[in-house]
């Protein structure tokens, strides 16, 4: 599918959703994010829907300016996946037990690390530059340095919501581990602080949306947000990375006899600012809920926790900014999905997989996603599919 093109104030609206099925509230955020004054170009993927100022699922292309909730309050969130040597033949009948060791190895939910993971001290992690990067902690936002023992802990776990761990199997019967995960509460509150900032300042007064407020290049209230925005996407790479390393872990010790070994990681984030030239210009590109998709650039588009996720390689379309999908999306909000569904539906739409099946995850529900093959069959421009995953094993925080 190729893009539709909506007219927009400022820059037209490029979707690879279709705009009849994009429900009313996010549209409006849309034709509001079109009007800001500094805006280049923003494009809309499949898995599009309602989020905070910004849809999420957007693109959002700007010269010498930046929207902080365009980025989403999980700063960093993102996606890492790796294939192994293990193979179905390796598996036993029975993964309640792996699922169980996963559990003890890696805190979900608001737990944490009794003391900070040493990187030092796991199976092939690089730990260059550990210390200058905690130390660049000092610099953040003032508001947030009291959490910095909590940030150490927290570091290197899941959280919960939409995030999960999970042990699949691709087509070929291959065996992939993957998570998706954020800058866990520190990120957040870097956000939130910094949107707050925004608001304040008078060139933000005449927005459609006060959510919309941007910082402007060279201003100290710029540089001070990209010093912290920086920092967290950096946090929620290193947390997904440790996290990928502990999972390792386990999986070696539970399958010892097949020693298994494991090929380059693949990660990205989804929630993130990048600076990109498109056309002559220095852009800040924002990608909320997208990731990017570079010709050849290896990314991750997963489905909810029963249907199945994909590995993908980008094309490199410089109309959507070389960006593709972050996942399915959802149809419904969280509590929608609650009203309507129950723990029985929860177990019928998650048959066949290791999970929780408990009122606790009804949210997260398959029904309460978006078709994961119509989101990728809506992108063929944007990325090639190289290996579609079904897990067998998924931890929900």
């Amino acid at each position: 599918m190729s893009y539709t093109e909506v007219p927009g104030a400022q820059v037209p609206i490029r979707m690879w959703a279709d705009p009849s099925t994009v429900e009313g509230v996010a549209m409006q955020q849309l034709r509001n994010v079109a009007t800001l004054p500094w805006i280049k170009g923003l494009a809309v993927m499949p898995d599009v829907h309602y989020g905070k100022g910004a849809t999420v699922g957007s693109v959002i292309a700007m010269h010498g300016a930046v929207c902080p909730a365009a980025v989403g309050v999980d700063i960093g969130c993102g996606m890492s996946a790796v294939k192994t040597s293990l193979t179905a033949e390796d598996l036993p009948g029975d993964l309640s037990r792996l699922r169980s060791k996963i559990e003890e190895a890696i805190p979900v939910g608001r737990a944490m690390h009794d003391s900070p993971v040493e990187p030092g001290r796991m199976h092939g992690f690089p730990s260059a530059g550990w210390d200058d990067f905690w130390a660049r902690f000092d610099g953040v936002a003032s508001a947030v340095k009291f959490r910095e023992e909590r940030a150490v802990k927290q570091m290197g776990s899941l959280g919960g919501g939409n995030h999960f761990i999970e042990f699949c199997l691709d087509e070929a019967g291959a065996v992939w581990l993957m998570l998706h995960s954020g800058s866990r509460n520190i990120g957040k509150e870097l956000a939130d602080f910094h949107i707050g900032q925004a608001q304040k300042l008078p060139h933000n007064q005449g927005l459609v949306d006060r959510d919309l407020a941007v910082f402007v290049s060279d201003t100290p209230q710029m540089a001070a947000y990209r010093n912290d925005l920086f920092w967290a996407q950096e946090y929620a790479k290193n947390n997904r990375a440790i996290m990928m390393a502990l999972f390792q872990d386990v999986v070696r010790k539970e399958f010892k006899k097949a020693r298994p070994t494991f090929e380059a990681v693949i990660s990205c984030h989804h929630n993130y600012v990048a600076e990109e030239r498109y056309d002559g210009m220095d852009l800040l590109v924002t990608r909320k809920g997208a990731i990017r998709a570079g010709s050849g650039e290896f990314g991750i588009i997963p489905g909810s926790m029963g249907t199945g996720s994909y590995i993908v390689k980008g094309l490199g379309n410089s109309a959507s900014f070389n960006s593709a999908s972050h996942g399915a999306g959802r149809k419904m909000s969280r509590n929608a999905a609650k009203k309507r569904f129950s723990t029985r539906d929860l177990e019928e739409q998650t048959q066949g997989v290791e999970c929780r099946k408990d009122v606790g995850v009804v949210d997260e529900i398959p029904g309460a996603y978006k078709p994961i093959e119509k989101v990728i069959d809506q992108q063929r421009d944007l990325v090639e599919v190289v290996a579609k995953l079904k897990q067998l094993v998924c931890v929900k925080g």
